[in-house]
């Protein structure tokens, strides 16, 4: 292909259906009830017939894909890899990449397969997935030399894709970037089955908890040093040593999120930076894709300015919007709806070194 690319994302591309359920109960029994430590959780008998709100179904979603809409929002040359069936929802998914402008010549029709489909259970905002990903037989195609590749969730076989896609990045000897957005399976693989990927990785991008997931079996005694920090110091002092032991695994700049308690990042000096989260203008309706425009968003500004700081400042802002829409990119904004909310920011928001 003679076209080059400022950013090509490469990851499953899925159907979406939403499903929104109120605080129902089912004689006398609640559907949602408080968790004793931690999340809600969802409380289903067999054989229950449960009412819900109302349902939305939005086509050519996941981690990668949400990423490349975000990017194309923001100004970049997108293109996008990804495998699909020979299906309806394959179709659909293709469709809905193109009429966001994303180049999907490099995504792969294979005949017998089924295209990728999730049920969104949300309710008040949160949501639980079932996610199934098709294990179609992953090639990477010549996608020439963009400056950015962005490398999120692949199913369970995918492994030795996932290494030839770092081998590549390797051979462009720093032309093309890789930003890694691990997903459930990407981290169930483990550090050392991907050490190529976090290894060439420029940007990481993950949460707390999935930090701690990917990090616990890897460094002996980290889960200890994390709590203690916590308890006995900061959360930002917990985070750092997240941060500080991710990018010994391999990243140049691993980012770390927080949910509500704001955004953390490593820089290649290694001052960790710390923003708080953009204040949304009215409750959360749903928050499928928050990450995702973070990170991504993140790597649109970093990939224009080699500034961490300034990405860390305006990648929350993009993620604040998502989560006021249903669906990870209806939400997602251009670079002048963002510069609008830098703008008019509140004075706390903004970004301080902390280590």
């Amino acid at each position: 292909m003679s076209q080059e690319f400022d950013f090509i994302g490469i990851g499953d591309v899925v159907t979406d259906a939403f499903i929104s359920i109120n605080s129902v109960s089912i004689m006398d029994r609640e559907v949602v009830m408080p968790g004793t430590s931690g999340p809600d959780l969802l409380c289903m008998a067999y054989g229950d017939k449960i009412p819900f709100e109302s349902h939305k179904v939005v086509a050519g979603v996941g981690n990668s894909a949400n990423a490349s809409v975000s990017a194309t929002r923001l100004g970049l040359k997108t293109a996008y890899v990804a495998n699909v069936g020979d299906d309806a929802y394959g179709k659909e998914q293709i469709n809905a990449l193109q009429e966001n402008k994303v180049n999907t010549d490099f995504i792969t029709t294979h005949p017998g397969e089924i295209s990728n489909f999730h049920y969104v259970i949300s309710h008040n905002a949160d949501r639980t997935i079932l996610v199934k990903h098709t294990e179609y037989n992953y090639a990477l195609p010549d996608i020439g030399t963009p400056k950015w590749v962005y490398l999120s969730s692949l199913a369970e076989n995918s492994q030795p894709h996932q290494i030839e896609i770092a081998d590549y990045i390797a051979s462009k000897d720093g032309a093309t970037k890789l930003a890694f957005q691990p997903g459930t399976f990407q981290m169930k693989l483990g550090v050392q089955a991907l050490k190529p990927v976090y290894e060439q990785s420029t940007l990481f991008f993950c949460n707390v908890e999935e930090a701690k997931r990917i990090l616990y079996r890897e460094v002996s005694g980290l889960e200890e040093r994390v709590e203690s920090a916590e308890k006995e110091t900061s959360r930002s002092a917990a985070v750092s040593i997240l941060l500080e032991e991710m990018h010994k695994v391999g990243p140049k700049i691993p980012v770390i999120t927080d949910g509500p308690g704001g955004a953390y990042a490593r820089d290649e000096d290694g001052s960790v930076y710390f923003c708080p989260m953009y204040p949304d203008p009215k409750p959360p309706l749903e928050r499928t894709g928050a990450g995702d425009s973070f990170s991504s968003t993140f790597t649109a500004i970093y990939a224009e300015t080699g500034d961490v700081q300034q990405a860390l400042l305006i990648g929350p802002i993009n993620s604040m919007n998502v989560v006021q829409y249903i669906g990870a990119q209806e939400g997602l904004q251009s670079r002048e709806d963002i510069q609008k909310h830098l703008d008019n920011k509140p004075d706390y928001y903004e970004v301080t070194k902390i280590n």
